[in-house]
């Protein structure tokens, strides 16, 4: 059967080859911090459930240490000119978008069919994560096919890999190290703690006042974890059901899908949601770093104040 185990190679190959990469990029005066930062995450992704929690504990110190000592920079990839890409661009047309729009199609499909596809009478694919790894498959059909469309190098997408992962740098692994974060305040009970502190700071007998304190704290952990996936089991188990759906009998569907929207404001908030925020001003390559963030900021407290009135609306029977 196939599984998650496929991906992750895949994975790790790539962050090797942007190790190896890197190493040769004499280019780039902190090579080494760069091959020795993408080699610990591909290593991650390659070995990570034979290093067991301390090694693993222990790879991420690494990581965190090369970030915040300053070894990473930019490298400089051998790749297109500007002028190349502008006379590809007008031969092609729109046909640039064909690998792109692989990605999506590719992906659907895949979560639907693989669910369905057996092999000697066992499914195929794992059915909890067709949809991963109908990512992964989309992802390499579309590099095969620009490899034949633009007839470039065939090192020219791991090259343009590595160029995208070194503007972001660091930032392109918060989702990942946040996300298993939120895991662990679970685990840990934070979720009680916070509704423990709910119910002494929040007029509990008010139910706009427990409303706005589950919509504004989904919000604000989420701006802390940069990732509402993370901040929704934390602020749920804490506020949303005990108070919201518990002691004012909030449909627990609507509470927790607005209550997920709320946190996806406090998204648009931080810029510890790197893939969201930091990676497109990388891309773009803005003066302002936080110019993005800066943009989405009305928008988000426009939305968050509407979220809080939805909810009090909707979500209670009369």
């Amino acid at each position: 059967m196939i599984g998650l185990p496929l991906v992750y190679l895949v994975a790790g190959a790539m962050f090797a080859a942007f190790a190896v990469l890197s190493a040769g990029d004499k280019a780039n005066t902190r090579r080494w911090g760069n091959a020795a930062f993408w080699g610990l995450v591909a290593i991650s992704f390659l070995l990570g459930d034979r290093l067991g929690d301390l090694g693993n504990g222990f790879l991420v110190l690494a990581l965190a240490l090369l970030a915040g000592t300053g070894r990473l920079g930019v490298g400089q990839p051998a790749t297109t000119t500007p002028d190349a890409r502008r006379e590809m661009a007008q031969r092609l047309g729109a046909r640039l978008f064909a690998p792109a729009l692989v990605i999506p199609i590719i992906t659907l499909a895949g979560t639907f069919i693989f669910k369905a596809v057996t092999f000697h009478g066992a499914p195929l694919v794992e059915a909890k994560n067709a949809t991963l790894i109908s990512l992964a498959l989309a992802a390499v059909v579309a590099a095969i096919l620009a490899q034949v469309m633009f007839q470039q190098p065939v090192a020219a997408p791991l090259q343009e890999g590595r160029r995208l992962m070194d503007l972001v740098g660091w930032a392109a692994l918060l989702p990942q190290m946040l996300a298993a974060l939120g895991a662990v305040f679970a685990v840990a009970g934070v979720g009680k703690t916070i509704g423990d502190l709910a119910v002494q700071w929040t007029p509990v007998d008010s139910r706009f006042a427990v409303v706005a304190a589950y919509c504004l704290g989904m919000a604000g952990f989420t701006i802390l974890m940069g990732n509402a996936f993370a901040a929704f089991p934390v602020m749920t188990a804490g506020i949303a059901l005990p108070l919201v759906v518990g002691r004012f009998h909030g449909d627990p569907a609507i509470v927790c899908a607005i209550g997920m929207l709320s946190g996806f404001c406090g998204t648009l908030l931080t810029p510890l949601a790197a893939n969201f925020n930091l990676v497109p001003a990388a891309l773009l390559q803005l003066k302002d770093r936080y110019g993005v963030i800066r943009a989405q900021a009305p928008t988000a407290v426009l939305m968050l104040v509407i979220n809080m009135v939805l909810m009090n609306v909707l979500a209670f029977r009369v």
